[in-house]
C-alpha cells in the first residue's frame, strides 16, 4: 500500500488530498471518502490505508480547500471550545449542497482519471458531516456513484429542510449503505424512518441501520471511538463495496 500527496483541480481553487493505492498490478475500483467535521488528518489517512488494504484506490480530499491553509482542529475539543466551534461552523457554512455536488464531481473525475484506478464509477463513504455529503454527492452524481455509505452522519433527512439528501432521493442510482448511533440527537429514528420511505419510493436498493453505539463510533481519534462498532462499520463497507464495485 502507499500513499500519495496529490492536489486536484476543484470548482474554487486546488484541493489537497491524500491517494492510497493497493499494492500490486491494479487497476482497482474507486472510492472517494468525505472526512468528518474534522476534515483531513492522520486518522483519515489511516483509514484511507485500510480501504486500500480491502483492494480499493482511496482519495480522501480537503474539503475546506476554500479556507486556503486553515489550522487543524482539536477533535477532542472541537465542540466544546467556543473558538474552535465557531471557526468550524464558518467552514461548513460554506459547504452548500451545490458546492458540494460540485467538488464531489472534480474528487471523482480525478480519482477515475488515475491510471491506478478502473471502471467509471466510484464508490463513497463518509462520516458525520461527510456521511451527508456521501448521500448529496449520490443524489448529485448519479451513475458516476455506483455505492455510498454514510456512517453517524447527521441530518440526512429532516422533513422541514429543503437541503435534505433525501429530496433527492430519486436521483439516486448507488446502493446505499446508512448506519447511524442510536445515542445521536443528529440523526434520529424518525429521520431514519423518513430516509427509508425516501429512498424505498425511489427504488433505490439501501440498507438504514442504527448500531448501538455514540455519534463518532467510527474514528479512533473521537473519545466516543467504539471498537466493535468500527469493526462492524469495516464489514458493512466491504459487503457494500464487493457486491457493487
Amino acid at each position: 500500500m502507499s500513499r500519495v500527496d496529490v492536489e486536484i483541480p476543484a470548482p474554487d481553487g486546488i484541493a489537497k488530498g491524500s491517494l492510497h493505492v493497493p499494492d500490486g498490478a491494479g487497476p482497482w475500483p474507486g472510492v472517494l471518502v468525505f472526512p468528518d467535521a474534522g476534515g483531513l488528518r492522520e486518522t483519515f489517512r489511516e483509514m484511507g490505508d485500510r480501504i486500500a488494504g480491502l483492494g480499493y484506490v482511496a482519495l480522501i480530499p480537503d474539503i475546506y480547500y476554500r479556507a486556503g491553509e486553515w489550522a487543524p482542529f482539536d477533535v477532542a475539543t472541537l465542540f466544546t471550545d467556543k473558538q474552535q466551534r465557531a471557526r468550524l461552523l464558518r467552514l461548513t457554512g460554506a459547504l452548500t449542497n451545490e458546492r458540494i455536488i460540485a467538488d464531489a464531481g472534480a474528487y471523482s473525475g480525478f480519482l477515475l482519471a488515475r491510471p491506478e484506478v478502473t471502471g467509471s464509477a466510484i464508490g463513497t463513504t463518509g462520516y458525520c458531516l461527510g456521511g451527508r455529503m456521501s448521500l448529496i454527492a449520490a443524489g448529485g452524481l448519479g451513475r458516476v456513484i455506483a455505492a455510498a455509505a454514510s456512517f453517524h452522519g447527521g441530518r440526512l433527512a429532516v422533513a422541514d429542510d429543503p437541503n435534505s439528501p433525501h429530496l433527492a432521493a430519486d436521483r439516486i442510482t448507488a446502493t446505499v449503505y446508512v448506519a447511524g448511533a442510536v445515542e445521536d440527537g443528529s440523526f434520529t429514528a424518525e429521520q431514519a424512518e423518513l430516509l427509508d420511505r425516501a429512498l424505498s419510493d425511489a427504488g433505490v436498493d439501501h440498507i438504514v441501520e442504527f448500531y448501538p453505539a455514540h455519534h463518532g463510533f467510527a474514528m479512533a481519534d473521537n473519545a466516543t471511538y467504539d471498537a466493535d462498532a468500527a469493526a462492524r462499520h469495516w464489514e458493512a463497507l466491504g459487503r457494500l463495496y464487493g457486491s457493487s464495485l
